[in-house]
């Protein structure tokens, strides 16, 4: 459901208003943005807040979804993903079998064989 708080009034054939209803009509804020028609598939915007949205559009109508899609960005709050749990692993299971007994002492020469 669109956002009422903003509205799209037509002034002249190729011009449109996007008014704020938090802002009473003799409150300047109350404007939102200018539109003008380019040619057939093309508006100009002129913002008269600083938002970060494009200033050329395919119809004012874009203009005001694009402007209501900023002020009520969609959820993207999820349920937590569970994540396993598994015990420690003690120091005795993660040796390799046997590598305690060949291995030599730290600083002790290698053995040679005769």
């Amino acid at each position: 459901m669109p956002d009422p708080r903003f509205e799209l009034r037509k002034v002249t054939e190729t011009e449109w208003l996007i008014l704020d209803r938090r802002y009473e009509a003799h409150d300047a804020r109350q404007t939102v943005a200018c539109i003008y028609q380019v040619d057939a598939v093309e508006v100009d915007v002129l913002w008269l807040r600083n938002l970060p949205l494009a200033n050329s559009y395919m119809s004012a109508d874009d203009v005001l979804s694009d402007l209501q899609r900023f002020h009520n960005p969609p959820s993207r709050s999820t349920a937590p993903i569970r994540i396993p749990h598994l015990p420690p692993i003690t120091a005795a299971a993660s040796a390799p079998a046997g590598a305690g007994a060949s291995a030599p002492a730290v600083g002790s020469a290698p053995a040679v064989a005769s």
